[in-house]
């Protein structure tokens, strides 16, 4: 099946030539001066060996040969004239080109003021002249083969019908073969390229944390990843060097094999009646003409063309753009179908301000988060993240505007355990005296008990069975004064993983977690059957794992992926941290070192290369150890 692309590039094709009918006649009508040349550069070879030179009539045959000497100079004045109209097709085609680089380039800059123009300055010069260069070689590889191959087949047809019984049928055998290889041919380009670009990037990403790879011990991993990464590219270089040798094939059938038939059936075809000067005719027709019009053909279709689709898809496509609202207004979000299901949370020009006289916290805000989707929100502190969550879950009411979970406003919904809707964990968690199964259980509907597995499978899934084996099971008691700040908060998100609310709002509730197991939790809830996560990001690894982000900056919002807000928002680019405008790494150092949950390693002690200059945190009394940090302090010194 074609590609939705391929296809409309076909139809912008066919309209761009209909548009210039009277320049294809043009064309036309002086490349019939090459099909003239060629037909008479074998032809009136053959008439001056047969009428002339063989039948002792030595000025029959310079006349003949003369005339074919007029025939060069006359298909030269017809190609002189062909690349006049080819001019003007190609550049009505550059023009048209520019003409769209600038409109989407005007339009990019309203909607981004910004931002650069160096998209579009590339796209102006080094791309739109690639696609003129490359459109002009291949209609002229093409016009040369049609042409050239009509005054040919028409020579020999004049000459002995016969010969075409020899040579037709190995040449359609290699066009069709050749034909055959340009879409396969394509794939594996396009998926060299791909994998290309991919070692490319890995590369970089390993030279820019060998440091941290050594400090991890991850250098086997690390390895490990790489070579898949090179075998890869290696295994569709092969792909694609096979299919180079398809097309190489395919052009000796069609230009080498008739020559050899040709002379293999000499005998044969002087018994049919052939003259020796229609079998020189032929070969002049098929070394001098055909041949090099196939080669042309060959390689330019078969490597400048799937170039030009390339380039030529590229300038047609306009770029995915995320728009910036103007200041003091939030960002606009699509309007829901009202033939669709409700989204999960939707904001409707929501205003709040912590008082009557207080300047907005969110300022006409418009969001809409579809049901199974991950949100990040980000921004600085204290500009309005928490009070998101808290509109999101009904604890506070906006001053203006609507919220809406699962198409309801938050006012009307009830907060009981039959019909909870949404559970939202803070930063500081709660957990109260009791035994584990209380705890777990507190946001599970109705009074009965709750079977183990659902319990310990929702300690299991963010990571807080470890908790709860060394605690003693699900029946051990719960003293919050004697858990950890991490600890609590495994629990708390343990008991919302376990209730069935299908929104889950979870503000800066892994702060305290290390980032490998903030990535477990996060996961486990992004992956749950039915459920919308929205995360007040604590580091930017949780935006990057989100499908989309919500920037806050007080007097604007930004919605977009990553990398979209990569391109889009300064702040974003300064949360992330050190960015590269080449390949969007946004953090240094670049890159995992192959955890299963994506995220940077972190230093600890007993990775590989710790010599003792790494500290475990502990409490402040106990932060140095003997012989760790050589300052002469005494142990327990602040």
């Amino acid at each position: 099946m074609a590609e939705p692309g391929g296809v409309r590039l076909r139809a912008q094709g066919l309209r761009f030539l209909a548009a210039r009918r009277n320049v294809l006649l043009l064309l036309t009508v002086w490349s019939l001066l090459e099909t003239g040349q060629t037909f008479l550069s074998g032809y009136a070879v053959a008439r001056a060996l047969d009428r002339g030179f063989l039948a002792g009539r030595q000025d029959v045959g310079l006349g003949w040969l003369a005339l074919a000497a007029v025939a060069v100079v006359i298909g030269a004045y017809g190609t002189r004239r062909s690349f006049d109209a080819l001019a003007v097709l190609v550049e009505d085609l550059r023009d048209g080109l520019v003409r769209g680089v600038v409109r989407q380039a005007l339009a990019a800059a309203v909607a981004r003021p910004h931002l650069g123009e160096s998209a579009a300055v590339s796209r102006l010069t080094q791309q739109v002249e690639i696609a003129r260069d490359t459109s002009a070689g291949l209609v002229m590889a093409a016009r040369s083969f049609v042409f050239t191959a009509v005054g040919a087949l028409y020579g020999m047809f004049s000459l002995a019908p016969v010969l075409l019984v020899v040579v037709l049928p190995p040449l359609a055998a290699g066009l069709g073969l050749f034909l055959a290889t340009l879409y396969p041919l394509s794939r594996r380009q396009a998926a060299f390229l791909a994998a290309d670009e991919a070692v490319a990037q890995d590369m970089g990403t390993v030279a820019a944390g060998l440091r941290d790879i050594t400090a991890c011990g991850a250098e086997e991993r690390v390895a490990s990843r790489s070579g898949r990464l090179l075998a890869a590219e290696a295994a569709t270089s092969r792909a694609l060097a096979r299919w180079g040798t398809a097309r190489s094939a395919a052009f000796g059938v069609a230009a080498e094999a008739p020559i050899a038939l040709l002379l293999v059936a000499g005998p044969w075809l002087l018994r049919q009646g052939v003259t020796a000067g229609a079998m020189v005719g032929a070969l002049t027709y098929l070394t001098q003409s055909l041949r090099p019009a196939l080669q042309n053909l060959v390689h330019g279709l078969g490597a400048a063309g799937a170039r030009f689709t390339v380039v030529l898809r590229r300038l047609t496509e306009a770029p995915a753009t995320a728009q910036l609202p103007r200041q003091g207004q939030a960002q606009p979000q699509p309007q829901p179908d009202p033939a669709l299901p409700a989204p999960a949370l939707e904001l409707r020009a929501v205003t709040f301000a912590y008082g009557d006289r207080a300047e907005p916290v969110v300022r006409e805000l418009d969001l809409v988060v579809p049901r199974g989707s991950h949100l990040a929100v980000v921004g600085p502190s204290g500009i309005g993240k928490s009070t998101l969550t808290g509109l999101a879950a009904g604890l506070l009411a906006p001053r203006a505007g609507l919220v809406l979970v699962d198409g309801e406003s938050v006012s009307a919904t009830r907060m009981d355990g039959q019909s909870l809707q949404r559970v939202l964990i803070p930063q500081e968690a709660f957990v109260f005296t009791g035994t584990f199964r209380e705890n777990l259980a507190y946001l599970l509907p109705g009074t009965g008990a709750v079977p183990d597995p659902v319990l310990m499978d929702a300690a299991a899934a963010v990571g807080a069975d470890g908790l709860l084996r060394r605690a003693g099971g699900l029946d051990s008691a719960v003293d919050p004064a004697a858990f950890s700040a991490a600890e609590r908060q495994l629990l708390a998100l343990a008991r919302c993983y376990a209730c069935p609310a299908p929104l889950v709002l979870l503000d800066e509730a892994t702060c305290h977690l290390d980032p490998v197991a903030e990535a477990r939790a996060e996961l486990a809830f992004a992956r749950r059957p039915g459920t919308t996560l929205v995360v007040v990001a604590h580091r930017i690894s949780s935006a990057r794992r989100a499908q989309r982000i919500l920037l806050m900056d007080g007097t604007r919002t930004v919605f977009g992926s990553h990398r979209e807000l990569l391109r889009l928002s300064p702040l974003y680019r300064d949360l992330v941290g050190s960015w590269s405008r080449d390949d969007l790494r946004p953090s240094y150092p670049a890159g995992p070192s192959g955890d299963p949950y994506g995220v940077h390693p972190v230093a600890r002690t007993g990775l590989a290369g710790d010599r003792g200059e790494i500290v475990a945190h502990r409490s402040v009394g106990q932060i140095e150890r003997p012989r760790d940090l050589r300052n002469g302090g005494a142990v327990g010194a602040e």
